[in-house]
């Protein structure tokens, strides 16, 4: 057996508690041997690009689970879901009011367009280092003062839970004619509890991408796209699913979303049983004194946030201790808090291991003890994972033909990027190329290299910028 497969059998084979993607936590789902039911486009099963008969009742069945007009089985993830949307609702060279917490792949969507992007910001959190909610009113302003814009496209919930108000983005960009795709790919659980918040397809969004197999028991790289209105030309969109997905789509992941469609329009108990334990989860977390369970008003339940402001340690300090002492494996550490995310595949004692790991290290640093006992530092970490905001000098395209050159991060204030560089995990643009590099964003970088998470777009502490241009 390969390195690789004798590693994930070990892991599997742990007693780690998996408070991360995917959503089945490697218990729910059945779909056997891979490799027995692992085909091509055999006659009577089907072509996922022109799908008529088997696969086409496949997708009509999620369509119905999701009150949606139309939708279409994503098998590259939500991903190809994006690229799609994006391309499908707007002409190249066009314009897209995009939200600065999106995901690289709505970045990566505008470079394949030579888009324009207009940004909406969130709205700040303060202290609590977070991203929050886009306002509709911000829309509105945008949609009003250029009347270019073809698309706007939200995330919403966010990679931390916090959730937008889609309805009334959705007035908003429907006052102008524009259509609204949102990224729901970690609310794909939205529908089936009244705990969680609303869906952006009850919302009246035009498009929604969502990640089954985040939240939800489906394979990894799972996902749905729901079309819905009359705004978009979906001819033009089912196109682009086409060219952003395999020609030759897994039978083995195609088989696990009708499953998981099956599964869950099957369990509504499973919900409400996993929203009671959770409920006490949450309220346990709530009665920590040093740590903090972040809550927002209309936020996504299932996803835990810990804080550790003011205990004198950092995020990723916190999911160390939590990794090697309690073997729980959380989704994402930064600089102020701590993400694991939870699903309808946890259980009852796994939630109390996490709880029970929680509350033990919280104890700690209530005593003002580390865990090797000596005295932790008690000053307040001002640490925040908020987006900073910045000036596009020129488009993704546009800096794709330019020369570029390294430059060393602390020479680079000033400079125009010439790469994306993105914290990974979630997966959020700091930069994106021809963006100017800003002190705030430099000291940022500092932070998170000295922290050691993970950066792509740095190497050995230098950026990718573009040539200055010199005389003659």
């Amino acid at each position: 057996m390969s390195e690789l497969f004798e590693k994930l059998k070990e892991y599997a084979d742990s007693d780690y508690l998996p408070m991360h993607m995917p959503g089945h936590k490697r218990r729910l789902g059945e779909i056997g041997n891979p490799f027995f039911i692992d085909i091509t486009e055999i006659s009577g099963f089907d072509n996922l690009h022109h799908a008529k008969g088997l696969l086409l009742e496949a997708q009509e069945r999620a369509a119905k689970l999701y009150h949606s007009s139309e939708t279409h089985y994503l098998v590259n993830g939500s991903t190809a879901g994006i690229l799609s949307a994006v391309s499908g609702c707007t002409s190249f060279g066009g314009s897209i009011l995009l939200a600065r917490n999106s995901h690289k792949s709505a970045y990566h969507a505008a470079f394949l367009r030579g888009l324009s992007i207009r940004y909406l910001y969130p709205q700040s959190k303060g202290n609590m280092g977070i991203n929050g909610a886009i306002f509709p009113e911000n829309v509105e302003n945008a949609l009003k003062n250029d009347p270019y814009i073809q698309a706007v496209m939200i995330t919403s919930p966010t990679y931390d839970g916090v959730v937008s108000d889609v309805k009334g983005i959705v007035q908003a960009a429907h006052s102008h004619g524009i259509p609204l795709i949102v990224d729901e790919a970690h609310g794909a659980h939205f529908p089936f509890s009244d705990h969680f918040p609303q869906d952006s397809v009850s919302c009246g969004a035009d498009v929604v991408i969502h990640s089954l197999h985040k939240t939800l028991p489906t394979l990894t790289q799972t996902a749905l796209i729901h079309l819905n209105g009359s705004l978009t030309d979906r001819n033009k969109i089912r196109k682009y699913l086409t060219v952003y997905q395999t020609s030759s789509p897994s039978y083995v992941l195609m088989a696990s979303l009708d499953n998981g469609v099956e599964w869950i329009a099957n369990h509504p108990q499973a919900f409400e049983e996993f929203c009671k334990e959770l409920r006490m989860l949450r309220d346990g977390l709530g009665r920590m004194k040093s740590l903090k369970l972040l809550e927002l008003p209309g936020m996504d339940q299932s996803k835990i946030l810990v804080s550790v402001q003011g205990t004198g340690i950092r995020g990723h300090e916190l999911d160390e201790i939590l990794r090697r002492e309690f073997h729980i494996e959380l989704e994402m550490a930064c600089s102020s808090y701590v993400c694991a995310i939870t699903s309808v595949g946890d259980t009852k004692e796994g939630f109390k291991r996490l709880l029970d790991a929680f509350t033990a290290v919280d104890k700690r640093l209530s005593e003002k003890q580390s865990p090797g006992g000596k005295n932790i530092q008690t000053g307040r970490i001002q640490g925040t994972d908020e987006v900073i905001p910045t000036e596009s000098i020129c488009t993704l395209l546009e800096t794709e033909k330019m020369e570029k050159e390294k430059c060393l991060l602390e020479d680079a204030c000033g400079r125009i990027s010439g790469d994306f560089v993105t914290l990974y995990p979630p997966g959020i643009p700091i930069l994106a190329p021809g963006e100017r590099i800003t002190e705030k964003i430099v000291e940022r970088l500092f932070q998170y290299l000295r922290e050691g998470l993970e950066l792509h777009g740095i190497e050995e502490a230098m950026v990718q910028v573009l040539k200055r241009r010199t005389n003659g």
